[in-house]
């Protein structure tokens, strides 16, 4: 059965929590499991096991507060039935307005790179400057940036061969480069020049360049045209700087935004605006063939993540995963799963 809480009754609910909403622009609508699409058929251990990964460092925010937490993470410790687990400690929530329900994909790249330029390796990939503006004001652009700006400042970490591996490398976020002098390095998040994303598939669908918005048509593009590819590429001045992640096992995923390493196809990111860092997430991703029903678990976030029903699901590492992440966009139903405790303690429950 569906409730729908709107208007005064939600902004009561709201108030204090941060949500960035007034009354009227966001609707919750109280689920129960039963109303949640292929629910019953769901690998449930699987979901509970990347939820113990970041219940071990649960995040607090103004809609959960830590103590919420508190009960499901001792619980998910010693559980033996995780979809009883999930059923009795959490309450189904769907979050909407106005904006666009979309489904995306993102993976590990796994590239080829060196520690030191040469004539085939000769595009880096930049730490964060220590005299980055701590202010979160827009800083360079990503055309200053390869134009130049960052010259002789000791700020490369590995060099690639290809400028749209290492623009696609900012896209995903992290990545695990193999390096040529033997061994490999994983790449994590380390920082942003303040420049809104802007979506280079989406401006070359408006000039006509291309058919689909999709990474590889993207690609495709470029490698025919390669005098304009600098100025498409440019039109996103949004750019991404690393770390250097060390001890990270291989067998892991990379991390993501509350520390720790996610896991393929049971990890997302979300918009933290509306949804908490930490919370699970039952996706509905609607297409012809495969259909996905599954529970993840909300533990990244990304610069194009906007709006209490957009998601970014985690397809995994390398050149396979890179492919079937390409091809999600669609749209569907994120259901948010919050503690019982949150329910109770905002007065959704009535």
């Amino acid at each position: 059965m569906i409730r729908r809480l709107r208007s005064l009754l939600l902004a009561a609910a709201l108030a204090g929590t941060g949500l960035p909403a007034v009354a009227g622009d966001l609707e919750i609508s109280l689920l129960d499991f039963d109303d949640l699409r292929g629910w019953a058929a769901d690998d449930h251990a699987a979901a509970l096991a990347a939820f113990r990964i970041t219940c071990k460092k649960p995040r607090k925010t103004a809609l959960v507060p830590a103590e919420d937490w508190a009960a499901p993470c001792v619980a998910a410790k010693s559980v033996t039935d995780a979809k009883a687990f999930f059923e009795t400690l959490f309450q189904p929530i769907l979050l909407e307005n106005a904006s666009r329900t979309l489904f995306t994909a993102y993976f590990e790249p796994e590239l080829q790179g060196s520690r030191k330029r040469d004539a085939v390796f000769k595009y880096p990939v930049y730490r964060l400057p220590p005299d980055m503006p701590k202010d979160r004001k827009p800083w360079k652009t990503r055309a200053e940036i390869e134009a130049g700006a960052l010259v002789g400042k000791g700020l490369e970490l590995v060099w690639l061969r290809d400028p749209v591996d290492a623009f696609f490398l900012h896209v995903q976020g992290s990545g695990r480069i193999r390096l040529v002098e033997g061994g490999s390095m994983r790449l994590g998040f380390g920082g942003r020049n303040h420049h809104k994303y802007r979506s280079v598939g989406k401006e070359m669908l408006r000039q006509g360049l291309i058919q689909s918005g999709s990474a590889q048509a993207i690609r495709a593009w470029v490698a025919e045209d390669p005098q304009a590819r600098t100025r498409i590429l440019h039109h996103n001045p949004s750019f991404i700087f690393f770390r250097e992640i060390k001890g990270l096992d291989e067998s892991l995923g990379p991390l993501g935004a509350m520390g720790k390493p996610i896991t393929t196809l049971r990890s997302v990111a979300v918009d933290p605006a509306y949804t908490p860092l930490g919370a699970p997430v039952w996706i509905e991703l609607d297409r012809a063939t495969n259909p996905i029903r599954q529970l993840m678990v909300a533990q990244d976030v990304g610069s194009a993540v906007k709006g209490p029903q957009r998601a970014d699901l985690f397809f995994g590492t390398g050149v396979e995963a890179g492919q079937r992440a390409g091809r999600i966009k669609h749209g569907g139903r994120m259901v948010l799963l919050l503690p019982r405790g949150t329910v109770a303690r905002l007065g959704l429950g009535g």
